[in-house]
């Protein structure tokens, strides 16, 4: 059967997920530039992130959705385990909302096109002015009333486990007082765990829990750090037996 499925994924998944890529980078690029930046900024990516689950024929299971209000602003964080965990949560959360992602994305061909149009966040690190502009972008999404996903690890992992959280993203719902949405992904480390390493999709369940919501108990410091840890536990709490605990990220 894993032969069966490689030479499916050569004839039929990779030509039709290179071709719904480069479909769905155009749509939203001539969206945005129309000024159907709402729309086109986040439903062309829903369709096309499902779309690569169901050519790859990976079982999709969603947990939690009625934990979110209709209409509010969220700060989702989640653990980091591979590369479809980017099809997991746009094809499957159910809200409209803007990615803060690594700057290298940008390089991607099509991919960084049309994430730059739709106004995702980028996330670059090289100087102070540059984590400025960073903060400030993301500021703006969310005062404007749009939710934010973020990886707090920074990094995929080696392992499946899970790093440590770094605060930015906690920092942003402490400042602006909005409650933060844990995200627990399982099942992507085991479908493709790296993209800078090529590797077969290998078939397993994919399974997205969303997590209560945890609001604000003040503001400061302190509150950073409870949300941080409550959050950090609630994601772990949901991760299958195998990838409990904390294993170190060199990429962190």
């Amino acid at each position: 059967m894993k032969y069966l499925y490689r030479i499916y994924q050569i004839c039929v998944a990779l030509p039709v997920a290179l071709v719904a890529t480069i479909i769905t980078a155009l749509t939203v690029a001539i969206g945005c530039s129309l000024g159907g930046g709402h729309f086109f900024g986040y439903y062309p990516g829903r369709w096309w992130s499902r779309v690569m689950t169901r050519i790859f024929l990976l079982s999709v299971t969603v947990e939690g959705r009625e934990n979110m209000e209709p209409g509010h602003s969220y700060v989702f964080v989640a653990n980091h385990q591979g590369a479809f965990d980017i099809f997991l949560i746009y094809g499957y959360l159910g809200r409209n909302f803007k990615w803060m992602m690594k700057r290298q994305i940008e390089k991607i061909p099509f991919v960084g096109f049309a994430c730059n149009m739709s106004h995702q966040i980028f996330v670059d690190k090289r100087g102070p002015s540059k984590i400025k502009a960073t903060y400030d972008n993301a500021r703006r999404t969310l005062s404007s009333g749009m939710s934010l996903v973020v990886f707090p690890e920074g990094a995929r992992t080696f392992t499946g486990h899970m790093g440590v959280f770094k605060k930015g993203a906690f920092m942003l719902a402490d400042e602006l007082q909005l409650p933060v949405v844990p995200l627990t992904i399982n099942g992507s480390f085991k479908v493709m765990p790296r993209m800078r390493d090529w590797r077969w999709v290998t078939w397993h369940p994919l399974r997205l829990t969303i997590h209560q919501p945890i609001y604000p108990i003040g503001k400061g410091q302190q509150n950073v750090q409870a949300i941080m840890r409550q959050s950090y536990d609630s994601v772990m709490s949901a991760l299958t037996p195998e990838y409990q605990g904390f294993v170190e990220n060199p990429d962190q």
